[in-house]
């Protein structure tokens, strides 16, 4: 039975995913990159009429006209293929896998959906295992946080979750060496040798909050030239980090 086209509209909002238990992801990189990492997790591909699916992409398929096409989009300007994606299990729990891996990325706040995405994205380049998420942070199953993944956001396990503070104490006292990257830092971003890393990246306005900023083990500064840039974007700052952090591993 084929479902309502409201269906596919409904999981551009968070609550829609979360009932559906699934997202949207757009284009033919990005659809195969999750094919490639999770490709039990594709349920549906959407098509337009006349478009070419992929001869390595084996799904189900629905064909719409472009019209259609366009209102289940959330993108300004369609490519022509959108693929249905299970939301990973415990990623809106409080429930940490049992191999969280040695490096880890938390994000406090993050709000801009192209900044969360980037991140993830960045963070699965740099062989980090997983991502923390506070509540307030944007849905990283969201379209734009989705698709500024490029398909990277099944090649990591994801926790979004009120129990933010406390899982990353849970952490530290597993054994993960926290490094906080904020603009009160005193010491200039260096490479860590620790067995287990965890970064942490705070609200594009505010920062890390200072009860965040109390469970660092180091805070660590971006030495940059202020009186012509007073700061850098999230997304930018968190590439930096986690390359010059991990530089020693390469």
């Amino acid at each position: 039975m084929l479902k309502p086209l409201s269906w596919y509209k409904s999981l551009h909002d968070a609550k829609g995913r979360r009932e559906a238990n699934s997202f949207l992801i757009e284009g033919v990189r990005a659809i195969t990159q999750v094919s490639l990492l999770s490709p039990q997790s594709i349920t549906e591909l959407v098509v337009q009429e006349k478009e070419t699916v992929p001869k390595n992409l084996s799904y189900p398929v629905r064909v719409v006209t472009p019209a259609q096409f366009r209102g289940i989009s959330a993108s300004t300007t369609p490519s022509g293929l959108i693929a249905v994606v299970t939301i990973p299990k415990d990623a809106y729990s409080s429930r940490l896998p049992e191999n969280k891996g040695t490096r880890v990325l938390a994000l406090e706040d993050i709000q801009d959906p192209g900044n969360v995405g980037t991140l993830i994205r960045t963070a699965a380049a740099f062989d980090f295992s997983g991502i923390l998420l506070s509540e307030k942070c944007a849905d990283p199953f969201g379209p734009k946080a989705a698709q500024a993944s490029a398909g990277s956001v099944l090649s990591l396990w994801l926790r979004k979750t009120k129990e933010f503070d406390s899982l990353m104490v849970r952490l530290a006292k597993e054994g993960f060496f926290c490094v906080a990257a904020d603009v009160r830092g005193k010491v200039a971003l260096h490479a860590v040798d620790e067995p287990k890393l965890m970064l942490i990246l705070g609200n594009e306005g505010s920062g890390i909050s200072d009860t965040t900023l109390g469970l660092a083990h180091q805070v660590v500064k971006i030495p940059m030239n202020e009186k012509k840039a007073e700061s850098l974007n999230v997304a930018v700052s968190g590439g930096l980090c986690m390359y010059v952090l991990t530089a020693h591993r390469a």
